[in-house]
């Protein structure tokens, strides 16, 4: 019975449902465990296009622990001041103090602030709170900003921490407000925050525009209003400033000249650390000179042009799947989970590419659909193709003795039962005057005498590795030298037949001594090229040799009943064998032949 094959239908769902998979990760989702798998991919993706080429456009000034040594904190207005002073008076474009002014100073001090934000290119700082809580943020007073009926693109906050109400008139004032991922990194910034019917730009944004002609587009806002920051540099391609050095005039004024500067601090003392991709304790003005970074390669057109990452991932998935879906049938599983591994390596070289171009395209999407084919394809054909082999061990060891199959096993042949010209010896044989020995007995006895009789035929065929093709009634077709060609094919059929010779002999005489009548077997054997295979249709097949080697040997058998000799051999078999000795029988016409041919028997030893 044929076992069941699955329909065709089974065998497209699993691409189809890995090229939906591929899909679905390209679709917006809020947090999941493959943004978690997206966002770390993309870390490591980070962390080696990082650059340590020097960004000679910005310069950091640090207040660290050596300044705050000769310069202890906190400082006062009139210090914040002179060091702001001091750099515009080097050359600097422009000025971001990323330090909060929540509560009023020394009244000269904060009039000089006052005065440098209103006309001097000084950006302040202020955060805004995207979180609600139960009672809002409110210190300070907010600055800066623009009208704006509704949020559109910018991030819609809830509260702030910002400067003193005598800094609420600064013209330029930025937000370091930020909201890191559920995992507590910090990879977007929100470029626009919407707060109270006004737009307030972010620090990198307005310290860009506090010393532009006119203010530059950014890209737009890629994910809810946030947009995700490259770091395409590192930590150390950035020119940094003690500010103790600067207030002590030790710091030459070309590092400064030209040059937009970023005031902040390192200190773990005052200063704010986040964790970014860069690592887990970064500086927090890491990432506003990053993003500032990103706006000048905008602005000078440096920018990575953008690529469809959504539609590229889809694109490669589906290569991937036709693929799959044309190797699982035909290779190995080990092949397929290595083309399977070579994908992966590819998608990943790819995608290390896409992330400086697409900054939200889901990486790790080909890669859940990779996973799918290895998780559920490659074991759905797996079992397939051990269903096929068991169903074809099945199949042969109906025919094949076992120490052949495991050899065919051994020989790696892809198809072993399809159709196949090869050189065979054909044995027939059966029991002469069947009729006459059952007819007379009751059902069962004429049952076991013909079960005994064909174990006599059937045991010598498969110990000498013969290939059983059918049972005859009350005798049975075999052959040697398929599915396995061997050369010894008429050596092992004659070991066969002379075995035979000897278990009918015994069973006849169990016979004669229980009262019943004495057995003769009739063999015919013949050598020569047949077409050896699985014969038949959908319904039933059959694994047989076809061609006139199985005729003739059709024929001896037939012709031994005028012959005293049990076993009649053709010419073929004579000629192939090697370790037996044959006595003639002269040449005889047989049925079916235009010429007589000459008979053997083998010779009996003296």
């Amino acid at each position: 019975m044929r076992s069941f094959s699955p329909p065709p239908l089974l065998h497209l769902s699993i691409p189809l449902a890995a090229l939906m998979l591929a899909a679905w990760a390209q679709l917006p989702r809020g947090a999941s465990g493959l943004d978690a798998a997206d966002e770390w991919l993309r870390d490591r993706f980070v962390v080696a296009q990082a650059v340590d080429t020097p960004e000679q456009r910005i310069l950091v000034v640090d207040i660290d622990e050596t300044s705050l040594a000769t310069h202890p904190w906190p400082w006062s207005r009139e210090r914040l001041a002179t060091l702001v002073e001091t750099l515009i008076g080097d050359g600097a474009r422009a000025v971001a103090l990323d330090i909060l002014q929540g509560e009023p100073g020394d009244p000269a001090g904060d009039m000089r602030l006052a005065v440098l934000a209103g006309q001097g290119p000084l950006v302040l700082a202020q955060l805004f709170d995207y979180e609600q809580r139960p009672q809002a943020l409110r210190f300070g007073r907010p600055a800066g900003g623009a009208p704006s009926a509704a949020p559109g693109a910018a991030v819609p906050a809830y509260g702030f921490i910002a400067n003193h109400a005598g800094l609420a008139q600064a013209p330029h004032v930025g937000n370091i407000g930020v909201r890191p991922d559920s995992d507590g990194v910090l990879r977007r910034v929100p470029m626009y925050t919407w707060f109270e019917q006004r737009r307030f730009p972010t620090l990198s944004r307005a310290l860009l525009d506090c010393c532009a002609a006119s203010a530059t587009a950014t890209a737009p806002d890629q994910r809810d209003g946030y947009q995700r920051v490259p770091f395409s540099r590192s930590l150390d391609a950035y020119t940094v400033a003690k500010a103790g050095e600067i207030l002590d005039g030790r710091l030459d004024p070309a590092m400064v000249a030209g040059r937009l500067v970023l005031i902040g601090s390192s200190s773990l003392s005052i200063g704010d650390r986040v964790a970014t991709p860069l690592g887990r304790s970064s500086p927090g003005l890491l990432v506003h000179a990053s993003m500032l970074t990103t706006l000048l390669d905008q602005q000078a057109g440096l920018a990575p042009a953008p690529w469809p990452g959504r539609l590229m991932a889809v694109l490669f998935a589906s290569v991937v799947v036709v693929l799959a879906g044309y190797t699982f049938a035909r290779l190995s599983a080990a092949v397929n989970v290595l083309m399977l591994a070579a994908a992966s390596l590819t998608w990943l070289m790819l995608a290390y590419g896409l992330s400086a171009h697409d900054p939200d395209f889901s990486v790790s999407g080909p890669l859940l659909s990779i996973g799918f084919l290895l998780a559920v394809g490659v074991p759905f054909h797996w079992q397939l193709a051990q269903s096929g082999s068991r169903r074809l061990l099945d199949t042969m060891r109906r025919y094949v003795a076992g120490e052949v199959v495991d050899e065919l096993l051994r020989s790696g042949l892809k198809d072993p039962l399809a159709p196949r010209q090869l050189q065979v010896t054909t044995l027939i044989a059966d029991m002469q005057g069947y009729t006459t020995q059952v007819e007379a007995l009751p059902v069962e006895e004429a049952a076991r005498l013909t079960t005994d009789f064909l174990d006599c035929l059937t045991r010598p065929v498969l110990e000498n590795k013969g290939t059983l093709d059918k049972y005859t009634g009350d005798g049975l077709v075999a052959f040697w030298g398929a599915p396995i060609p061997n050369a010894q094919h008429a050596d092992l059929a004659l070991d066969a037949a002379a075995r035979i010779l000897r278990e009918v002999a015994i069973l006849s005489a169990r016979r004669v001594r229980a009262g019943g009548q004495p057995l003769r077997v009739r063999i015919g054997i013949e050598s020569g090229l047949a077409m050896v295979g699985d014969y038949g249709t959908s319904f039933r097949s059959i694994y047989t040799a076809v061609g006139d080697s199985v005729n003739t040997a059709s024929r001896l058998e037939q012709a031994a009943r005028d012959f005293p000799h049990d076993v009649i051999i053709g010419q073929g078999t004579v000629g192939y064998a090697t370790r037996h000795r044959f006595l003639s029988l002269g040449r005889h016409a047989l049925r079916g032949k235009e010429h007589p041919i000459e008979l053997f028997t083998l010779e009996q030893p003296a």
